[in-house]
């Protein structure tokens, strides 16, 4: 069987989502990585920019009522102001954005593509959280954006899965949902490659 066939034959989205854009994500967190966002505040401030564009560009989707119906509780997830807060308690001026966010008009086969990848990030914010401790960082201040879930992590993660898990998508629309991943990992991509 090959690669392409396999992939196809996953049962699950979140599990076709994963072996679709795995080996972007991980080229994508060495880049990140490699950056060194962590080694002072200065190049944490260049990370902040990151995440701010990126969720600049995801915030839409916290306020879908198409995702809401999927996703309870969706609307308080949103870490957009988080990056704002974080970026001025360290007084670095939030960036300037004058495109409009790219989850603006995505239907709700890639917007489950781009909410996949976003949520997903939680996960790896364990690891990120705890380089941002060791610049005197925390939730409270300069790091809230990195936060655990009141939940936890794992709990968080497993319910996100689950619910992706649920939407009832034909092939073609799971086709956009990995087409959003991707192009949520793209415009990280390109976020890193300008600012980091």
């Amino acid at each position: 069987m090959n690669t392409q066939t396999s992939i196809s034959a996953l049962s699950t989205l979140s599990a076709r989502l994963r072996a679709e854009t795995n080996t972007t994500h991980e080229r994508l967190d060495r880049s990140i990585m490699e950056a060194k966002p962590f080694d002072n505040i200065e190049n944490y401030g260049r990370f902040l920019r990151v995440q701010h564009g990126l969720h600049h560009h995801v915030a839409p989707l916290y306020r879908s009522a198409d995702l809401a119906a999927y996703f309870p509780g969706l609307n308080t997830r949103g870490r957009l102001s988080d990056v704002a807060q974080d970026m001025a308690d360290l007084d670095l001026p939030r960036p300037e954005i004058t495109a409009a966010p790219a989850t603006e008009t995505v239907d709700l086969p890639e917007a489950l593509g781009w909410l996949y990848v976003v949520e997903g990030s939680n996960l790896g914010a364990a690891f990120l959280l705890k380089y941002a401790k060791k610049m005197g960082l925390s939730e409270a201040h300069g790091a809230r954006h990195l936060a655990e879930p009141p939940e936890g992590r794992a709990p968080y993660w497993r319910a996100v899965k689950s619910a992706l898990d649920a939407v009832e998508l034909s092939p073609p629309e799971q086709a956009l949902a990995i087409k959003g991943a991707a192009a949520a990992f793209a415009t990280t991509r390109d976020l890193v490659r300008t600012h980091l």
